[in-house]
């Protein structure tokens, strides 16, 4: 059995410290899926813009190569905690295919690079190598009374966003609700708690510093991104 991606993300996250620990989460967090030349077939998109929504499935192309663990410690369970890898949504899986459901913003038909789709909520890293796209279904793929496990019973909680408004203005307007809103979601490992300890994070071209206290995430700093 053999596949090859259809498509690759385009998101603002060069790593994966940063990403949304689910999809959905960020609603005004955009990305682009570009396709391969050879799916770039206008009719194979005949149709997709009467979706709201869409069902990413994708590899997680930065886990090595038949690395994968029957048990994992979740963020959620503050990483001190294990259970079964098919009872969580690691990346360290016997096949390391993720899955995120992610709101259709346009389908773009012309340019260099269409037809490309333009998506909201995306949990992904930059480069992220797609396998196929599919029709979210609200009749058969939504279960309001789903129960959600050991993630029922142990809720994210926001975080404050100390955000100096000198700081604010380095970042370009287009992508500055969503930065706020993957702050407030609280990026770094749950089971951290230093108050000064100084994160680093990737996003759109710039690098944001930042600690945490009392509930409270401050911004340090921020300036362009030097990528190799």
């Amino acid at each position: 059995m053999e596949w090859k991606p259809i498509a690759h993300i385009h998101s603002p996250f060069p790593e994966k410290f940063g990403v949304p620990r689910q999809s959905g989460l960020i609603d005004s967090l955009r990305a682009w899926v570009v396709f391969e030349p050879e799916c770039r077939v206008r009719e194979a998109f005949r149709g997709l813009e009467e979706f709201s929504h869409l069902w990413l499935i994708w590899l997680f192309s930065q886990v090595p190569e038949g690395k994968w663990s029957p048990t994992v410690r979740p963020p959620r369970l503050g990483g001190n905690r294990r259970v079964g890898v098919f009872a969580s949504r690691s990346p360290f899986r016997p096949n390391p295919i993720g899955l995120s459901c992610v709101a259709l913003e346009k389908v773009e038909l012309e340019g260099p690079d269409g037809p490309r789709l333009l998506v909201c909520g995306a949990d992904l890293v930059d480069g992220t190598p797609i396998l196929d796209v599919k029709p979210y279904l609200p009749q058969a793929d939504c279960h309001p009374e789903a129960s959600g496990g050991f993630t029922d019973r142990n809720p994210w909680t926001a975080l404050k966003v100390d955000f100096p408004p000198a700081l604010e203005k380095a970042i370009p307007p287009e992508l500055l609700e969503a930065l706020r809103q993957v702050l407030a979601a609280d990026p770094r490992p749950h089971y951290h708690s230093d108050p000064k300890r100084v994160y680093g994070m990737g996003f759109g071209g710039i690098q944001v510093r930042f600690t945490v206290e009392d509930s409270v995430l401050h911004v340090v700093s921020v300036e362009a991104r030097k990528d190799p």
